[in-house]
């Protein structure tokens, strides 16, 4: 019986050519170098020009995406942009994307919110479109501005959030329907409305009639996530019915290096499988498992045939994972 996966043929990423240290941050409130990186794990950061939007990083990598995939942007199916920062409230970001590269007029683009948890959001909805045959070929985007919505006065959120683009091409390929086919093997998405304010910007079009500001309860938001990816990533796993020690490699949303650590010690999982990228990046949002993904296949460090699971938690609370055999 044949059997529909959605396989990854390309990745790409950008990451604006401005750099903010923890020093540069020292400058601006008070912090340090040390008091930073020791909570956070974070260096630096890149941050947008001032001509520079979502859509721009969103087309340099889905652009390198389709580049590294060998296909050109007329056999794209379907465009979908996760993002909490697009260039516009309404028209999406996903449609200036998809005109800019030369998709098809008449396809869909679109932009799902589902801040942190957006890419996996967006891998899910692709991969169902796949699987049932509404399209060949998917361009996912995760793509943040961050730095637009952070109050650089706020020592305890503007020290962590970054800016960048990450994407992926997803194609439709036979399979066999077991554990050994390459693509996206499954999927699992959540979300707790009853955090709504535990992670969220300070404005609203419908409350405010400004976009505000990043804010977060931290402590909230480090109890919640370590148990929500790690439980993603059994239930991924125990899906396929297969091992933890299975697994090649764990992309987990680069948020913060203890959650990132704690994540990994609850599953007892061997942290040299974590990629970590938090480090020069800070926190992406939508962005960072793509940006993490890409630059871990155009190193060598994934392989072809590799199982890689990605976990993420974001904002709504939403969080979610997915396991795939590259």
């Amino acid at each position: 019986m044949t059997y529909i996966r959605s396989q990854i043929v390309g990745c790409g990423h950008y990451l604006p050519s401005k750099i903010l240290t923890n020093d540069d941050l020292s400058k601006i409130v008070e912090t340090s170098d040390e008091w930073i990186s020791e909570r956070t794990g974070i260096k630096s950061r890149h941050i947008v020009a001032e001509d520079e939007s979502t859509s721009d990083l969103c087309f340099h990598a889905a652009e390198n995406a389709l580049k590294n995939a060998g296909i050109s942007a007329s056999e794209v199916d379907v465009l979908i942009v996760a993002t909490i920062t697009p260039d516009n409230l309404t028209p999406s970001t996903a449609t200036k994307v998809a005109s800019r590269l030369g998709v098809q007029a008449g396809k869909p683009a679109f932009d799902i919110s589902a801040a942190c948890s957006g890419f996996v959001y967006a891998m899910t909805l692709a991969d169902n479109m796949i699987r049932l045959g509404q399209a060949k070929n998917a361009i996912i985007v995760g793509a943040e501005s961050l730095s637009r919505i952070t109050d650089w006065t706020d020592r305890n959120t503007c020290v962590l959030f970054g800016d960048g683009a990450g994407a992926v091409v997803l194609q439709a390929q036979e399979g066999k329907g077991t554990i050994e086919d390459r693509g996206i093997l499954t999927t699992k998405i959540y979300s707790d409305g009853a955090y709504y304010d535990s992670l969220k910007t300070t404005g609203g079009p419908s409350t405010t009639k400004s976009t505000g500001f990043l804010w977060m309860n931290g402590k909230e938001v480090f109890k919640f996530a370590i148990p929500a990816m790690a439980s993603s990533i059994e239930a991924v796993v125990e899906e396929v019915k297969i091992g933890l020690e299975e697994i090649d490699w764990i992309i987990p949303h680069q948020a913060n290096i203890r959650i990132i650590d704690g994540v990994a010690k609850k599953l007892d999982v061997d942290s040299e499988k974590v990629i970590v990228t938090v480090a020069n990046q800070g926190n992406t949002s939508a962005a960072t498992i793509p940006l993490a993904l890409s630059e871990s296949v155009a190193s060598g460090k994934i392989k072809k045939g590799d199982l890689v699971v990605l976990t993420a938690m974001g904002a709504g609370f939403t969080w979610g994972g997915a396991l795939i055999r590259f």
